[in-house]
């Protein structure tokens, strides 16, 4: 259940009332103030509720179950900042680098690149949740240094994947965002140390996972406190094994319908080749993404992962793809940044 009212004044009136239920929070938005619950609603008064002073809404969350990530809370589109990138306003953002950070060298290279594309924001991995334990897992807080050095050099934000909770608050000392990747969207746990934490998070959709799900799983995030969230499609599992995944274009025009939260797409993932990545871009942009988050690194074959070189584009590359996307941006009212 959600509370809103009318000033932080009537929150401990509110409080009073639904304790003893499993969990009692406040939340504050700019000049919006609520108190939400989560447990056993039959045991809350609401009729208490709704006599005291300044209580103006009740919201069931059985029927708005993602109520603060939805249109129905807020109908303005929201804007994430990252350093001086703002992801869902009318520049689409580009989001560049490698999967994994690997070393300092090939990283700052790649970094160096693409800043001088006009890349603003650097992805790279230093933690690494992969199908297989054989598989390069990451650096871990060597990596997360990597990307703090790489920053220091460039100017760049960076963005890392953080795996389990524990992570959170280390990533959180040397990144300017974090990313949820598709294994761990329903990591409750993790989900709600991001709520906490208050960086800006990437939330990636699982490949098996409904918008509904991808929605309520921000939801867990904007509830702990965290209201910074981006939405990412990175590709759903169908039956077809010409691509690594089947990207779901029409996510960005549903997510836009359902949310408030910017839409971005990770057509690297999706596609599974670097040849189809800039088409896949191009319909992103098209169906109104607010950035696109792509694999790039100076030099594919150099990289541990096969799967990864395999989708990686080249700076040189995203240079080009960004002149390619900029006329058809502008032809749907947005300019590439």
């Amino acid at each position: 259940m959600i509370i809103e009212v009318a000033d932080r004044g009537t929150i401990p009136a509110v409080q009073k009332v639904l304790q003893g239920t499993h969990e009692v929070r406040k939340l504050i938005f700019p000049e919006r103030f609520f108190v939400a619950c989560s447990g056993d609603e039959r045991t809350i008064d609401q009729s208490a509720l709704k006599k005291i002073d300044g209580v103006l809404n009740i919201i069931d969350t059985n029927q708005h179950p993602y109520y603060f990530a939805s249109r129905v809370f807020k109908e303005k589109d929201t804007i994430v900042r990252v350093g001086d990138v703002e992801i869902g306003g009318r520049r689409v953002a580009m989001i560049a680098g490698p999967c994994a950070v690997e070393n300092l060298d090939d990283t700052l290279e790649t970094a160096i690149g693409l800043a001088q594309t006009g890349v603003k924001i650097l992805r790279g991995g230093a933690f690494k949740p992969r199908t297989t334990p054989y598989n390069f897992q990451g650096l871990g807080l060597a990596g997360l240094k990597i990307l703090a050095e790489v920053r220091r050099r460039t100017g760049l934000s960076v963005v890392t994947e953080v795996i389990n909770p524990e992570d959170v608050e280390i990533a959180a000392e040397y990144v300017d965002m974090m990313q949820v990747g598709m294994f761990n969207m329903t990591n409750t746990p993790l989900l709600k140390r991001l709520g906490e934490v208050g960086k800006p998070v990437i939330l990636k959709r699982n490949a098996y996972s409904t918008l509904a799900n991808l929605l309520k799983a921000a939801e867990f995030i904007i509830y702990n406190g965290n209201p910074h969230v981006i939405l990412c499609e990175r590709g759903v599992k169908t039956q077809e094994t010409a691509t690594r995944f089947t990207l779901d274009v029409s996510a960005v025009p549903v997510l836009k319908r359902l949310s408030h939260l910017p839409v971005i797409i990770d057509p690297s993932h999706a596609a599974g080749h670097r040849d189809l990545v800039p088409i896949l871009s191009k319909c992103s942009v098209v169906a109104g993404a607010d950035a696109l988050l792509i694999e790039s690194h100076v030099a594919p074959e150099r990289m541990i992962k096969p799967g990864d070189a395999d989708q990686a584009l080249h700076p040189t590359e995203i240079q080009a793809l960004m002149k390619d996307l900029q006329p058809i941006a502008e032809a749907v009212g947005r300019t590439v940044l």
